[in-house]
């Protein structure tokens, strides 16, 4: 026997597990993060859906909220929502135009596959016409109206279609990553 062949065979054997485990790392790679997108387009369809809403003061004053602008922050893993409002009532003089910002988190509701909105963050209430003192007031109420018209607000529901492929692959919706193009939403094996 040759040294030649004597090398033969343990060289293939090298290849052979060289091969099988770039094609295995290939394959985790490909697999690693299986995810579904939504888009800003989609989000923003759904949420229109929900407004306008009407809100009551103790009788001193509505306001009318409107459908929300929103934008991304990939940065911070949050969508912001300016929204413009409408307030009128015994303690004003005459309808007043307004906006308010607020950002928040979302969550993932297994129950009904939905993205609901969550830990929101009131910034301000802007009424440009209004006296230092109604503006204070308006701005102390700010955060309870921000709950109120955004709070577990549903952002998207993923459809029997949409889960359908992350069913047969026994997984589910976990994470949810904003980024510029859209939420992320990350997929993982289901519990046994």
């Amino acid at each position: 026997m040759t040294s030649a062949s004597f090398w033969q065979p343990a060289l293939k054997r090298v290849l052979s597990v060289l091969i099988l485990a770039l094609a295995f790392a290939a394959l985790q790679s490909a697999q690693a993060q299986p995810s579904y997108t939504v888009s800003p387009e989609q989000l923003q369809q759904v949420v229109a859906q929900r407004f306008p809403r009407q809100y009551a003061v103790s009788g001193l004053l509505n306001i009318a909220v409107q459908a929300p602008q929103l934008r991304l922050l990939p940065a911070q893993n949050r969508i912001s929502a300016e929204m413009a409002v409408q307030a009128n009532g015994p303690a004003l003089q005459r309808s007043q135009p307004g906006t308010f910002d607020v950002d928040f988190a979302l969550r993932y509701e297994a129950s009904d596959h939905t993205l609901r909105a969550y830990q929101l963050k009131f910034q301000n209430l802007r009424f440009a016409n209004l006296q230092p003192q109604v503006r204070v007031w308006l701005n102390a109420y700010g955060p309870a109206l921000a709950t109120q018209s955004l709070q577990e607000v549903v952002l998207h529901q993923l459809s029997p279609q949409d889960l359908a492929m992350a069913d047969k692959l026994g997984m589910q919706p976990d994470s949810i990553t904003v980024t510029d193009k859209g939420l992320v939403i990350g997929l993982v094996l289901k519990p046994l």
